[in-house]
């Protein structure tokens, strides 16, 4: 069966994530499972643009395209039954994988992941964050990095059976100051590889064309010109960051 005009064919709401902080739905368009995000349902944020949390997860979608690496699920811009919003494919992610977890502390595996910190729970016993060390999540990493996100919880990384993992939820991106907060710090201060390299590459020069003609349409000139400099600067170091600036690091909750 062809697949339907994304952009034109009806959009028929069939439940409500209502998990989410801002207004999210299930919905089919044909056959195609997707969720739906109307600008409409966003929730006033102080230090984000009111409104433009659904161009922000499209600007998203197009700096992972430009990565080559498929982080983030195809997601586009439409009209939908409570006005326009973001679009996005759903994905099924595997139950059995989990890309991020809190495990007690003393049962860390020695090799496979990374410690992100420790704390205690409910019950007072210590456990630890953490997250696995494969090239698929330190992409992941590296994209996080770059479009500056302020909310990479350990839920908003989906494992794929396949061993792929996508990254959704990308509201709080692109903000022009500081505002990286994520549960991907395992690899503080490792050297980027020649891929996560050649990646960066793909997204600075993709700003002088083609991408930063869509960007425009999107975020503003001050945005577009901070995620410049954070390709640069992420170049230069060839590194993994530490966190910066005396906000937290990571998201709270972390799930």
């Amino acid at each position: 069966m062809p697949t339907p005009d994304l952009l034109t064919a009806e959009l028929t709401l069939t439940g409500r994530i209502t998990t989410a902080s801002n207004a999210t739905f299930l919905g089919t368009i044909g056959e195609l499972v997707v969720v739906y995000k109307p600008k409409a349902g966003e929730s006033p944020l102080w230090d984000f643009p009111s409104g433009t949390l659904a161009h922000r997860e499209v600007a998203a979608y197009l700096v992972s395209e430009t990565f080559g690496w498929g982080v983030v699920p195809r997601t586009w811009l439409r009209d939908g039954p409570l006005g326009e919003g973001m679009v996005q494919l759903w994905q099924d992610q595997d139950p059995a994988q989990n890309a991020v977890d809190l495990v007690a502390a003393d049962s860390v595996p020695e090799t496979g992941w990374k410690r992100v910190l420790e704390g205690q729970d409910e019950n007072g016993r210590t456990v630890a964050l953490v997250h696995e060390d494969t090239l698929a999540l330190r992409r992941t990493a590296v994209f996080d990095v770059v479009v500056n996100n302020a909310d990479r919880k350990g839920d908003h990384i989906l494992a794929m059976a396949d061993g792929h993992r996508h990254g959704v939820d990308h509201g709080l991106t692109f903000h022009q100051d500081h505002k990286l907060r994520t549960v991907l710090w395992g690899w503080i201060g490792d050297a980027l590889n020649t891929d996560e390299l050649a990646g960066l590459d793909r997204v600075r020069d993709g700003l002088q064309g083609e991408l930063g003609q869509q960007l425009a349409g999107l975020l503003s000139a001050e945005e577009v010109e901070a995620l410049a400099l954070r390709c640069d600067r992420l170049r230069s170091d060839g590194q993994f960051p530490a966190p910066s600036g005396r906000a937290s690091a990571v998201p709270w909750p972390l799930f």
